[in-house]
């Protein structure tokens, strides 16, 4: 047999494996969807309550299935990592709180209510899911309090840690162990041991990294390999893009890129939320102002992202959300009480098949999957 035929034989065994292990992974992700149900929660802070939309895992569609009345303005969301608990912000009274999410009905039933501090902007659980990190615009500090076994958060908090001028958004890398927070007015980003034992944050060496006054970097995100972090820069107009260093905890930035379009007064503009595809391809970033989606592909070699443009959205996308499976992205209308919905495309860019009313001031957006019991 020549060499040329062995290679052609070794290149079709190859194809081979690939499209098994395609179907593999089409049969696992249905059969996850089968065993889940699908959400997109999205807080009203005028109003005071949440919108419930079931999402159609495959075609992206959503239907309004139920409003929950909070007794403060809600404002950011995340979930636990069993995707059963939804964690809120009350950033007028300055509480967090927390609610059962029923997997059948996308009903939310409250489980507790808690102090906190001035204007909380952001929260997140750790990976444990017995750790609550808590951001605060006003405050000036982060927080970390003891979850419960049932979702609830404790009545004081494990460890209070005052930082700088507006913390806004916080980060967990994979293993559980490194923390960074974003401060707009500070223009540093803190730099964190995260202990996943006790849920105490010590202070990494430097113990933040600076932005350039200019910058004020808002939202963070982490590529899955834990290799670069990516920040959207409020005042900047612009994302940022750092080199993880895993054994000192900090960051080094190697790129700056802005989200706007040649041409645009940037002094018309503030960027929001910083998301990225649950594959570590394509990263976001919403502009207000100019009311679009920049996007971004991620060069996997070097971390670097190349601008693929902005795709227009509601007035004032204060928050997005990128579903788990990574082919929808949900825009809120802060400005028009409305929900933008897109396809995310192989290439990256977004296609717009929707719009849904979701009310006013549609504040921040959350997609889940939610487990059925079994």
């Amino acid at each position: 047999m020549s060499t040329r035929t062995i290679k052609i034989s070794h290149s079709t065994i190859l194809m081979r494996v690939f499209v098994v292990a395609g179907m593999c992974l089409g049969l696992m992700s249905a059969a996850n969807a089968a065993e889940s149900r699908s959400w997109l929660f999205v807080s009203l802070l005028q109003e005071e309550k949440i919108v419930t939309f079931e999402r159609n895992p495959d075609s992206g569609a959503l239907v309004r299935r139920a409003e929950t009345k909070c007794p403060a303005e809600p404002a950011c969301m995340s979930t636990s990592p069993d995707r059963r608990t939804l964690f809120v912000s009350y950033r007028s009274t300055g509480q967090l709180a927390s609610f059962r999410i029923d997997a059948s009905t996308g009903r939310l039933t409250p489980l507790s209510v808690v102090k906190g501090g001035a204007d909380p902007a952001y929260l997140l659980p750790d990976h444990s899911g017995r750790f609550l990190l808590s951001a605060y615009y006003a405050a000036n500090k982060v927080t970390v309090h003891r979850l419960g076994d049932d979702g609830s958060i404790s009545e004081s908090p494990l460890q209070t840690i005052s930082t700088a001028e507006k913390a806004h958004g916080i980060v967990l890398d994979s293993t559980n162990r490194i923390a960074f927070v974003s401060h707009t007015g500070a223009n540093r980003i803190f730099q964190f041991r995260f202990d996943k034992k006790t849920g105490r944050l010590s202070a990494g060496n430097p113990p933040f990294a600076k932005t350039p006054d200019e910058d004020h970097p808002r939202h963070i995100t982490l590529h899955p390999s834990d290799r670069w972090a990516y920040v959207s820069n409020e005042a900047g107009d612009s994302i940022g893009v750092f080199d993880v260093n895993r054994k000192s905890s900090t960051l080094r930035r190697i790129q700056t890129l802005s989200t706007l379009p040649a041409g645009f007064d940037g002094s018309r503009n503030a960027t929001a939320r910083c998301e990225m595809t649950p594959n570590g391809r394509f990263v976001y970033v919403a502009n207000r102002g100019h009311d679009s989606i920049a996007c971004f592909a991620i060069d996997q070699n070097t971390g670097r992202v190349t601008s693929l443009g902005q795709i227009p959205t509601e007035k004032t996308p204060r928050s997005f959300t990128i579903e788990p499976r990574g082919r929808f992205l949900y825009a809120a209308g802060q400005g028009s009480g409305r929900i933008a919905a897109f396809r995310i495309l192989d290439d990256g860019k977004l296609a717009r098949f929707a719009t849904y009313e979701s009310g006013p001031v549609s504040w921040w957006a959350l997609a889940v999957d939610t487990p059925l019991p079994k």
